[in-house]
């Protein structure tokens, strides 16, 4: 996009057509406890982290990079939709558009990689417990990590190069333009979505299958054991899977459509639709903390924890200090240490 003025504004953020009054209202609303419910949520999943030995492991590296992909939203795009909710259109500028829609992109492939990932790292832990601390030991772990952002980073870049990244004033957002490209809105598509979470749900199956195998005693081995604790974990990070499947489905599918027949699909999808999958994908964003909480019962306590010593602030990083200790007098040794049988504390 091109600057149309010396102001800073951009041709493609004029207000052009905006939802009804109160369909605006509704709108607002979810962006601003999408915001909150984000900021709160994900710092306390990363201060959990921090604070509890427990759940400081290789998995939970993935689970605080996932919060990490979450608050980046929060922080920067999200106000922008608020501001341009209430000026009824952009008025930042092409800069900050692009960066907002930059970033945008960063959270969302971020996400995903991250979930792809911790998918990998749940199915090689219950699955492939014996390769499991070579695989995923500190500096391994650490690679993956890198690897993931870089990746992240390296699929949102073409965007520039496209001219994809615009607004659009039914959302009132800065974000990937679905019509720009058939060609390269079917590859994001794919290769954003749809194989990520091929991935992802072939891991979650053949674990699916383990559990079901090991519960009705179909596999006689007595190494695959399973606490109940690794079940509860993994559906855990299942249940983030199928909400952000469940999110951000309908965009992709859509966006899928567009590019396949745009002359006759874009005329038949309701705008109302679009905007209401839109705004189901950005409340994503703020659900992981949530399920943690509901259905992990380390991070539930954690919460609680944290938010009881918020008045003193001196005692909310006494964990930190004692854990790290502890980690450097005792390290844990392979030898004796089962994965089958230790607690997944995802």
């Amino acid at each position: 996009m091109e600057l149309q003025d010396g102001n800073g504004s951009c041709p493609d953020c004029s207000p052009g057509a905006r939802p009804s009054a109160g369909a605006t209202t509704a709108l607002a609303a979810v962006i601003i406890f999408t915001i909150v419910g984000d900021l709160v949520g994900n710092a306390l999943v990363i201060l959990s982290v921090l604070r509890n030995k427990k759940l400081r492991n290789a998995g939970n590296i993935f689970v605080v990079s996932l919060s990490v992909a979450d608050l980046v939203v929060a922080v920067y795009p999200y106000p922008l939709i608020l501001s341009a909710i209430f000026h009824n259109g952009w008025t930042l500028g092409n800069v900050h558009c692009q960066v907002s829609g930059f970033l945008m992109g960063l959270s969302v492939i971020g996400s995903i990689f991250n979930i792809t990932v911790i998918a990998i790292n749940r199915y090689c832990y219950i699955c492939h417990s014996l390769w499991y601390d070579k695989l995923f030991n500190l500096k391994n772990t650490c690679c993956y990590l890198c690897l993931t952002w870089i990746l992240t980073v390296v699929a949102i870049v073409p965007n520039f190069f496209v001219g994809s990244l615009r607004y659009d004033p039914r959302i009132y957002s800065c974000t990937f333009a679905q019509t720009v490209s058939t060609s390269y809105t079917v590859t994001v598509v794919v290769v954003h979505f749809i194989v990520p979470l091929s991935i992802v749900s072939f891991c979650y199956l053949r674990i699916w299958i383990l559990v079901i195998q090991v519960k009705h005693r179909v596999r006689q081995d007595s190494r695959q054991k399973l606490r109940a604790a690794d079940v509860r974990n993994f559906l855990t990070m299942f249940v983030v899977f199928v909400l952000f499947a469940v999110c951000w489905g309908p965009l992709n599918f859509i966006g899928l459509a567009v590019s396949i027949n745009p002359s006759e699909v874009v005329p038949k999808i309701p705008e109302w639709l679009f905007v209401l999958s839109y705004f189901m994908a950005y409340f994503n964003s703020c659900l992981n903390a949530m399920i943690y909480g509901l259905l992990n019962q380390n991070f539930r306590k954690e919460y609680k924890r944290i938010l009881l010593t918020l008045w003193t602030p001196r005692l909310l990083f006494t964990d930190v200090s004692k854990g790290a200790t502890e980690g450097l007098k005792s390290k844990p040794s392979p030898a004796v240490t089962n994965n089958n049988q230790a607690e997944i504390h995802l």
